[in-house]
């Protein structure tokens, strides 16, 4: 029987995350096209890998006998293409990657971290700056590539990276206010601490508010997430933010919930200049990378 590396990343996926929806999220497909790939797999194995529910995704007793195999095959795959691609570039290479304080600090370093044991050859020049600044910098050839929430601009190439959720923050000080999920309508008459109103974060959820019908007031306006999220510590207001945003809440006495009626996806992109050819390992940083934050996501219950 043959498989392709695919069709078990898919599988692995969808046993991480116990969700069909996430995983093809995270490997950047529609679910319907995540489920040929698991449909597929399991006609040639001529078992089934997953019972599933309205509500529930869980590995048969087969399916986890697999699971322990595929991980540590695909582990062992990644690594070797890593040590071969390795050996072909010979010497020590560079790539600047520019992305926000927030991702910047809390995703980025042990990613860099990690992917250095493989790759102990090519350095990672983490640049964290706010979007104007690393849109103009990828622009001007000044930076290999930009993560982050982009518009499309002539000159500048824009790939799809990554899907976050938008969720809100409230204060909570006594440390009893949880909730799962919260609908857009449920916002109406709330504070918001927003962004500038140019934001691309910031406009899509303005048109998400104006859509549900919601009567807000427009409290502070800050330029970065952390300030957001230490004024809803505050009690100033309360503040929509992607879910990527989650650790820096974690330390912090707010309550936070996923946005719901609708699910709300925010777009992540990775930019670079389209006159620019991407230097050696920059493309097997990213693919690495959006692997990683899969691994990060599912772990943090960000996505």
């Amino acid at each position: 029987m043959e498989f392709t590396s695919r069709q078990l990343r898919a599988f692995q996926l969808v046993a991480q995350h116990h969700s069909f929806t996430r995983a093809a999220e995270a490997l950047f497909i529609t679910p319907s096209g995540l489920s040929v790939l698991i449909r597929e797999l399991e006609n040639q194995l001529g078992f089934r890998l997953f019972d599933r529910t309205t509500r529930h995704v869980v590995l048969t007793a087969y399916g986890s006998d697999l699971l322990a195999v595929t991980r540590r095959n695909l582990q062992e795959l990644d690594a070797a293409m890593s040590r071969i691609g390795q050996t072909a570039a010979g010497s020590s290479q560079s790539i600047s990657v520019g992305t926000t304080p927030l991702v910047a600090a809390n995703i980025l370093p042990q990613a860099i971290r990690e992917f250095r044991s493989q790759r102990p050859d090519l350095r990672i020049q983490l640049i964290d700056a706010d979007l104007t600044t690393i849109l103009r910098r990828v622009e001007a050839g000044k930076l290999d590539m930009g993560l982050g929430i982009f518009q499309s601009v002539p000159g500048v190439r824009r790939t799809p990276f990554f899907r976050f959720a938008l969720m809100v923050i409230r204060p909570d000080k006594d440390g009893a206010l949880q909730r799962a999920a919260t609908t857009w309508s449920a916002l109406n008459g709330q504070t918001l601490i927003s962004l500038p109103a140019v934001d691309p974060h910031q406009q899509l959820i303005d048109k998400h508010l104006a859509k549900a019908g919601v009567a807000w007031q427009r409290g502070v306006v800050v330029n970065l997430l952390d300030t957001q999220i230490a004024l809803v510590e505050a009690d100033e207001g309360i503040a929509i933010i992607p879910s990527f945003g989650l650790p820096a809440c974690r330390n912090r006495k707010v309550a936070m919930s996923r946005l719901i009626s609708p699910v709300v996806n925010l777009e992540f992109h990775q930019i670079s200049n389209r006159g620019k050819k991407l230097p050696p390992g920059a493309d097997e940083f990213a693919a690495f990378l959006k692997t990683y934050i899969a691994r990060w996501a599912g772990r943090a219950g960000v996505l």
